[in-house]
């Protein structure tokens, strides 16, 4: 059986800032370009027979950047690998957040804020991941499937391949340009690898 490799998209300048970064769609850095590049040879040691992206622009061109869009992987455009739509808090850093509420505030306790801009809450973005996880695992049979996305969409995703709540993503931090491995041991899920960055 092949394993899941979560790939990060490459720095851009939100995510340099520390600002919330959902639908925006923001290019790579020149920085973030080298990422992707980084990872070509890393992930081409891997057997890859199919990758599903984020139609974002970030993702997509780390992807390409990354040699996902070559000859031999099958490579899908995934609506439900986009990251976290954070509603009124687009933009805003989690700092700026918390001064703005007056008390400690995080996405994975708290949410987003609900009111004329709610943004989506993690079980909504849990049953979007469910869904590309349910679409990835038959194809596990043939290879590893890689998914190119954002930090908090990935880190949901792999909270939902071990078996917890979406809430549990707290526990996976993902840099910009890094991946993670999803695959088993003795048959149950496990995480094989994370946060792992290129030379």
């Amino acid at each position: 059986m092949g394993e899941l490799v979560v790939v990060r998209h490459g720095q851009t300048e939100w995510s340099t800032s520390g600002q919330h970064t959902g639908l925006t769609d923001l290019p790579l850095l020149p920085g973030g370009e080298d990422d992707a590049r980084r990872l070509r040879p890393v992930l081409a040691e891997r057997h890859i027979t199919h990758a599903f992206v984020s139609p974002l622009t970030r993702a997509r061109r780390t992807a390409e950047l990354a040699g996902l869009f070559d000859d031999g992987i099958e490579t899908a455009v995934d609506p439900d690998l986009v990251e976290v739509d954070y509603g009124r808090w687009e933009g805003r850093t989690t700092p700026e957040i918390r001064a703005e509420l007056g008390h400690p505030w995080s996405l994975w306790a708290d949410g987003t804020e609900p009111g004329e801009t709610p943004g989506e809450s993690l079980d909504q973005v849990a049953e979007r991941v469910d869904r590309v996880l349910e679409r990835a695992r038959p194809l596990l049979a043939d290879g590893d499937v890689a998914l190119v996305a954002h930090g908090h969409v990935l880190r949901i995703l792999t909270a939902r391949y071990l078996g917890f709540g979406p809430e549990k993503g707290a526990l996976f931090p993902l840099a910009t340009g890094r991946y993670g491995v999803l695959g088993a041991e003795h048959d149950w899920p496990a995480l094989t690898g994370w946060n792992t960055g290129c030379p």
